[in-house]
């Protein structure tokens, strides 16, 4: 009896560890890996708490002096929470740099919704170190479906976004 127990566990549990032995993983090597260096998958992963990483306590360590931290330009962050503020916020990430909004519908075009997702890309006050990108939805009976944008409408908040960053930065020189 004691034997029919055992060979009832091990044969289930011989078969389950077999099943794992499929062979060797294959990753690839650095022939393999793509020389571009922007879209590459295989570079290393930003860290979501910047370059200096973090304490064991939780504090932000600086990577330099002078630094605190923040791996995003603060006029940027700062001017883009204020430029979108009139739409209800999903997420926001001061040390990604990432803010998502909600779907906004102006109460002018109720049939019309748009969000945004601003990522705000380094540390200095410039036209690259920053990206919008804009959905827009319409209402066609009672479920909306993916509209398109005007090309120039995400160009025209990143504009709004830096004029708004250098009048802080200006403002705050003074």
């Amino acid at each position: 009896m004691i034997r029919l127990a055992i060979l009832a566990f091990l044969i289930p549990a011989i078969a389950v560890l077999s099943a794992c032995s499929g062979g060797e993983a294959k990753y690839p090597t650095g022939a393999e890996r793509s020389a571009t260096g922007a879209n590459n998958i295989y570079d290393e992963a930003p860290s979501i708490f910047g370059d200096g990483g973090m304490g064991i306590f939780g504090e932000k360590k600086a990577t330099g002096p002078g630094e605190n931290g923040v791996s995003v330009n603060g006029y940027l962050w700062r001017a883009a929470l204020d430029t979108v503020s009139f739409m209800p916020l999903a997420s926001a990430d001061p040390f990604g740099g990432t803010i998502i909004t909600d779907w906004y519908t102006d109460p002018s075009t109720p049939s019309e919704r748009t969000k945004l997702n601003v990522f705000i890309l380094g540390r200095e006050l410039k036209a690259d170190a920053l990206s919008v990108k804009i959905f827009r939805q319409t209402k066609s009976g009672a479920s909306w479906s993916d509209a398109p944008v005007a090309a120039d409408t995400g160009r025209k908040m990143e504009d709004a976004i830096l004029t708004r960053a250098r009048e802080m930065r200006i403002t705050q020189e003074r």
